[in-house]
């Protein structure tokens, strides 16, 4: 029997999703001549979009029995390289330098914080991003009560206002208060390069997250980049000096650098543009999900954004389609017209709203119940029950109603 190989990049939510799409159509069919591979430093789903609470080195959910029930093959490892002519990809596992065929890959690589030059950024600041990164920042909170007591000990700045940045600074007083002491005079700062908190999220929450962050005690400096960072705060580009012992940088995601090794257009960040199917336009063995797709949701010109809320259905739909190409089957074209958003404003609640143009449906602490559910619940993988797993890798499944 001539087995294939579909290689699959990346245990994040769309790897993830992806191997188990892909073994549930080799499942229905009964095909057991074609292995999926999944391939990634480690057999965890790390839930990156809960790095910026306390306790973030818990934030791993394993993999091995679910991929072991399913019938997926782990290799632990990093891809350096592929290479779409021969249809190989380059792993390092155990020190050494494996050369791995395929006959389809699925690259779900997801994405890094973007870290410009500016001098300081790379020695000076912490970030929420990746599990060590952000347990890094928890230990240096927890520290600081072995500091002299100053202003700066007590300021921490959240440079970038988006998404993350808000949940980030959200988050901070209390944080703050629990190492050092529930009468700290605490002092949490948005430093913004747009003339608005949270632009990426439009008009319709900001009110919202306006009231929030000042009932939490949270303030902005708005219109304003950072031009430098050292051990005692930063200084921002209209020359504003901050000092502050903390600085948390959350500005901007860019896709895996090894969407560059993949024949095709790319955007701003570096995604890969997809057709409907989430192929790669320009090497049709590889597709593209997650954060490294640049891909349509809908009709109306929308693009799936780099979070977990697309990743998941994303992945699934890459897999559903990776699995029925070799097969010869009709794919299922990727489509995500529901979007949604849940913004988590720490002890004050948080804040759920519908539609591109984010309506605004849920405050408060009924958000944040909803808010709590997704973090706890809807975003971490099945449990290793091969049925209830692979029933729940369906690509038409409605994960949003």
């Amino acid at each position: 029997m001539n087995t294939q190989r579909i290689v699959i990049v990346g245990a994040g939510f769309a790897g993830m999703w992806s191997a188990l799409a892909a073994a549930r159509v080799l499942d229905m069919h009964q095909r057991s001549d074609i292995e999926v591979v999944l391939v990634a430093p480690q057999p965890e789903l790390h839930v990156r979009p809960r790095l910026y609470e306390e306790a973030p080195h818990t934030m791993r959910a394993p993999l091995t029995e679910l991929l072991d029930a399913v019938g997926v093959q782990f290799l632990q490892g990093n891809v350096e390289a592929i290479d779409a002519q021969q249809q190989q990809v380059v792993v390092k596992t155990q020190g050494q330098d494996v050369r791995l065929s395929y006959d389809r890959l699925v690259l779900a690589a997801g994405s890094k914080l973007f870290r410009p030059d500016i001098p300081g950024l790379d020695q000076h600041a912490f970030s929420v991003d990746q599990v060590d990164e952000a347990a890094a920042l928890d230990a240096h909170i927890q520290g600081l009560h072995t500091q002299p007591d100053t202003e700066a000990r007590r300021t921490l700045v959240v440079v970038g206002g988006g998404f993350t940045g808000i949940e980030t600074a959200a988050e901070m007083p209390a944080r703050l208060r629990a190492a050092l002491g529930a009468d700290a005079q605490v002092n949490v700062v948005i430093v913004e390069r747009n003339s608005d908190i949270g632009p990426d999220l439009g008009p319709g929450p900001r009110p919202v997250i306006q009231q929030a962050l000042a009932e939490l005690g949270v303030t902005a400096v708005l219109g304003a980049g950072v031009t430098a960072i050292d051990a005692h705060g930063l200084v921002t580009s209209t020359g504003q000096r901050i000092d502050a012992s903390t600085i948390v940088w959350t500005a901007g995601a860019r896709a895996n650098a090894l969407t560059a090794q993949v024949p095709g257009e790319r955007d701003a960040y570096g995604r890969l543009h997809v057709d409907e199917n989430l192929r790669v336009k320009a090497a049709p063995t590889i597709y593209a999900t997650g954060d490294v797709a640049y891909a349509a949701t809908d009709d109306q010109g929308n693009v799936a954004m780099m979070s977990c809320q697309h990743a998941m259905n994303l992945g699934r739909s890459a897999g559903h389609n990776v699995a029925s190409d070799l097969l010869g089957l009709a794919p299922i074209p990727y489509r995500q017209p529901k979007y949604v958003t849940c913004l988590d404003l720490g002890p004050w609640g948080a804040v759920y709203t519908e539609g591109w143009e984010r309506t605004v449906k849920l405050v408060g602490a009924e958000a944040k119940a909803l808010k709590h559910k997704i973090n706890s619940e809807w975003i971490y993988p099945p449990s290793a029950n091969r049925a209830e797993a692979l029933a729940s890798a369906d690509p038409l499944r409605i994960v949003v109603a």
